[in-house]
């Protein structure tokens, strides 16, 4: 009994460190994978954000127009004193 210690307790050891190694390894890897899936959420989002930011800008710059047309049309005085 005594010389079958040595080899369950070697055994159980290297279930249990590879277990370890094993998860390990998975954990690593798939935190890899989310770092490169938030990059490009954060892509994702500054695309977005210059995309408003240009909408933005192009609607101001047609509602300067539109406002200097209709103040032409109702023959405001626009001239800079």
């Amino acid at each position: 009994m005594m010389e079958w210690i040595p080899v369950v307790l070697v055994t159980f050891k290297l279930l249990v460190l590879g277990a370890g190694m094993f998860f390990a390894i998975k954990w690593h890897y798939d935190q890899g994978k989310k770092e490169k899936e938030k990059k490009k959420e954060v892509r994702a989002v500054l695309r977005a954000s210059g995309n408003a930011a240009v909408v933005f800008a192009l609607s101001l710059l047609g509602l300067g127009f539109v406002t200097f047309a209709l103040g032409r049309m109702l023959d405001l005085d626009l001239t800079m004193p």
